[in-house]
């Protein structure tokens, strides 16, 4: 999309609609944006009329309030990924909602040129979530399950200062040593590099590095004073 304008360019769109979306995994969203899609849509039955007695709209907006957190987290605009409730004879209301998203999308940009970020480091971003999405179910399964089925109480929840709390403590550090390792194994970098590439404060960088050197995952080069993958 190289010299395209926000005013003229047709957004990509990934559109995910499942038997339930239930089944709509943190991968399938990740890969989408991987794959180049400006925005991911997901629609799902309304709350309360689930096919399948498993409620699984329910996980589809757990994954979307986890996916926009982490989006966000590593710079890219959380308005890319959307869910919306649109039931099989809802026809109209899905054409609907895919234009006023594509109008959004318009208007958010490219993906990462619409947030100033370098191609490819932004490939290499959403890799790193891609890397530790086994774990992050696992947090999601253990430490992040609304006790209530109600849509007020997942949005309440997942715009919580207790989730916040969570991810930071969970989730962020994982994901920053994640984002550090895939650039290392390209190649050996200083702290400031790192602290550069990943818009990451350098104190926090060596922290990171701290914690991966005494697990063996990383060395340091005292004569050329950079940081090699072990």
């Amino acid at each position: 999309m190289s010299g395209v304008t926000r005013q003229s360019y047709t957004p990509e769109i990934q559109i995910i609609r499942l038997m339930c979306t239930g089944r709509v995994d943190l991968a399938f969203i990740l890969r989408a944006f991987i794959d180049g899609a400006d925005g991911v849509l997901i629609g799902g039955c309304w709350p309360g009329e689930c096919h399948y007695v498993t409620e699984g709209n329910y996980d589809a907006l757990s994954n979307v309030h986890l996916s926009r957190k982490m989006l966000s987290h590593i710079g890219v605009n959380p308005e890319r990924l959307r869910i919306e409730w649109i039931s099989a004879a809802e026809g109209n209301r899905f054409a609907e909602v895919a234009n006023d998203f594509g109008r959004q999308l318009k208007e958010i940009g490219p993906l990462g040129k619409g947030e100033g970020l370098d191609v490819d480091v932004l490939k290499l971003k959403l890799e790193a979530v891609n890397k530790i999405i086994p774990y992050i179910k696992l947090v999601e399964r253990e430490k992040l399950r609304v006790p209530v089925k109600s849509e007020e109480a997942y949005n309440k929840f997942y715009t919580s200062d207790e989730f916040d709390l969570l991810f930071n403590n969970l989730i962020a550090d994982k994901l920053a040593i994640s984002q550090i390792m895939a650039l290392l194994r390209q190649r050996p970098l200083s702290t400031g590099e790192l602290s550069e590439i990943l818009s990451i404060d350098p104190s926090e960088v060596s922290r990171h590095l701290d914690v991966s050197a005494r697990q063996g995952l990383v060395r340091f080069d005292k004569s050329s004073k950079i940081i090699v993958a072990a």
